[in-house]
């Protein structure tokens, strides 16, 4: 089942929200996936996600080339894979904007820093799981389903256009 964007929109927004770690999937020359994790910055979601990455980087010279990616959020019961096209923002300003301590952590330069770069992920689409209640929830629908032969379903999940 697919859900209208602005219902999907809102329902991703609030499983991502206070998720701090996203993966970023880029496509590496060879066409094999590289996953790594990223800080993911907090802004209300609107289909946009930012990160903060060194320029020479190889996950920017990745996005540079081909930039269809995949971003990972999750929790211990909530998965969200949004999939959609990144790129490389000049954007002093923004970064000002979003700059934060966890970011200096790993560029001490700080934002004005030429090696300093913004990455925007425009996200198309997103798919989520959701176990309401948590990991335990979870563990009693799993026992039940093998208690009784029937199925796990698992929780919600939902295909969404963004």
């Amino acid at each position: 089942m697919t859900t209208t964007p602005d219902d999907g929109t809102r329902t991703v927004a609030e499983l991502i929200k206070g998720q701090r770690i996203a993966m970023l999937t880029t496509t590496a020359p060879d066409g094999t996936l590289m996953s790594r994790p990223m800080g993911l910055q907090e802004v209300e979601f609107d289909g946009d996600l930012w990160f903060f990455a060194e320029r020479g980087s190889r996950k920017v010279t990745q996005i540079g080339v081909n930039p269809q990616v995949n971003v990972t959020v999750g929790s211990g019961s909530t998965w969200v894979s949004l999939t959609g096209r990144a790129r490389v923002v000049e954007d002093d300003a923004k970064k000002r904007e979003l700059w934060n301590a966890f970011v200096e952590a790993w560029l001490p330069g700080g934002p004005d820093t030429p090696e300093v770069a913004l990455i925007r992920v425009e996200a198309d689409s997103a798919e989520y799981w959701d176990s309401p209640g948590g990991r335990i929830a979870t563990l009693i629908s799993f026992v039940k389903a093998k208690a009784t032969g029937e199925r796990y379903e698992g929780g919600e999940n939902e295909r969404v256009d963004l």
